[in-house]
């Protein structure tokens, strides 16, 4: 069980309907009228600041333009032909450090940029395609295999697909997705939304996906490269990094991203165990994410505690505000330094001490306090999963860090592995920006495995 290190806590006190209610659509979806009114407010700029901030390059004004002229569909489109993960992309991403920070709108007097996520959910939401809206090209031939069917692996696969190539994915998990389905907040995407997203992409064929097959586990990059005209890696950061403190091993301590996990494959959530009292260690969107979901189960005292202050969150402030709405408190300038435990070897609390900034370097200023905690959730940031890329041929893939080494056409120091996604630096770890890899990774791939076939044909 993914929760063992804490299934000796209480479950929630509500029932699994009312905890359900929780957990519903963080922001509304818009009405017809109230997305007709929205767009009108767009001055469709010419030189769009926000089609140029987007990671993805979605023609921004453009899409808007069509929701205006009640042309749902050439909105979509639009939209789907840079990010076919947009459904997902306009809930989860950070618009409001984005396309909606860089809106014209954001800088007079209104102070209110167009609602550019949301006009975005609207015309995926209410697309009516009688079928896929793209075509595949001519059959290449060839095929690529992908591993991850996480928003980079899944964006390049239907690139590739759309190309003409056949595409194999191997995929550890049960289900395609990637964070979309195990690492995002409940309330951000609902209903079953990560399934029916993945479900439409794949009705542009020539892609099969294979689950259960774990990278160095029981399937070798070696083989991959034998087997194929091209790999891609999109294997995301499966690994949570460490505290690097005795008694992190201990029950009642675990990653945030398995409590995640667990919550949104739940079919009952008065059946997940709750801590009366949580610590969440982190300052990013998964730590806000894990303190808000723990603190609607039923958890009486949440604290959110981060090292630095709170503008060197990578949480933006529309999530913080998130976490102050829902009586999450927040310690800042305070970094662990013991956790404290039971007779039993339990989870208790946790000694923080308190930090500063000396000389423009972060350092412990010598004093000490303690939070009681029934569990602590450490979100602390992700690293390579290096059982991944064991085995001797991965071994050779250059790194940055924990990172992959690719250059600007996403391609390793391996001639035929490419790849992109939250592996490679330099990168956001935003789900945009995987996407936007993927779909450009699949151009690279295409172009070099097909003009080595040009090149052979005229030798």
């Amino acid at each position: 069980m993914i929760l063992e290190s804490i299934s000796y806590l209480p479950k929630s006190k509500e029932a699994n309907e009312s905890l359900a209610k929780h957990f519903t659509d963080l922001a509304p979806a818009l009405s017809a009228r109230q997305a007709a009114i929205e767009s009108a407010r767009c001055l469709y700029c010419y030189d769009a600041p926000c089609t140029r901030i987007c990671p993805s390059e979605i023609d921004v004004a453009g899409f808007i333009r069509n929701i205006n002229d009640d042309n749902v569909n050439g909105a979509a489109a639009g939209i789907l032909k840079q990010n076919i993960l947009g459904g997902s992309c306009a809930r989860v991403c950070p618009t409001e450090i984005l396309c909606e920070d860089a809106c014209v709108r954001n800088h007079d007097a209104e102070g209110q940029p167009v609602k550019i996520g949301l006009l975005q959910r609207y015309a995926i939401d209410n697309m009516k395609f009688e079928e896929h809206p793209f075509s595949r090209m001519a059959a290449t031939g060839k095929t690529v295999a992908v591993v991850g069917a996480g928003p980079a692996g899944l964006s390049c696969a239907h690139r590739l697909a759309m190309l003409g190539n056949d595409v194999v994915i191997y995929e550890a998990k049960e289900k395609s997705g990637g964070l979309n389905e195990y690492g995002i907040a409940k309330y951000k995407l609902t209903d079953n939304f990560a399934q029916k997203e993945v479900a439409f992409l794949l009705q542009i064929g020539g892609i099969t996906i294979k689950h259960g097959q774990t990278l160095g586990v029981n399937v070798q990059l070696k083989d991959l490269h034998a087997q194929y005209d091209a790999v891609f890696l999109g294997l995301g950061l499966g690994a949570s990094r460490q505290l690097g403190l005795t008694g992190e091993d201990a029950h009642g301590l675990l990653a945030a991203v398995d409590y995640i996990a667990a919550l949104r494959q739940a079919d009952d959530l008065s059946k997940l165990p709750v801590p009366a009292r949580a610590i969440v260690i982190g300052a990013g969107n998964t730590a806000i994410d894990m303190a808000v979901q723990i603190q609607r189960l039923g958890a009486e005292e949440v604290t959110l505690v981060y090292r630095r202050g709170f503008e060197a969150m990578s949480a933006t402030e529309h999530e913080q505000h998130i976490a102050r709405e829902n009586q999450v408190r927040m310690r800042t300038w305070s970094q662990p330094q013991q956790v404290l435990l039971d007779e039993q070897g339990r989870v208790r609390g946790m000694r923080f001490e308190k930090t500063a900034m000396v000389n423009g370097r972060l350092a412990g200023t010598g004093e000490s306090f303690e939070i009681a905690a029934d569990a602590i959730f450490k979100a602390i940031g992700q690293s390579m999963d290096e059982t991944s890329i064991s085995d001797p041929l991965a071994k050779t893939l250059k790194r940055d860090g924990d990172k992959i080494h690719v250059d600007d056409q996403f391609r390793t120091v391996l001639p035929g592995i490419y790849a992109g996604g939250d592996c490679v630096a330099p990168g956001q770890d935003l789900t945009v920006q995987a996407v936007q890899h993927g779909k450009l990774a699949a151009h690279a791939i295409h172009n070099d495995i097909n003009a080595m076939k040009v090149r052979l044909h005229h030798g």
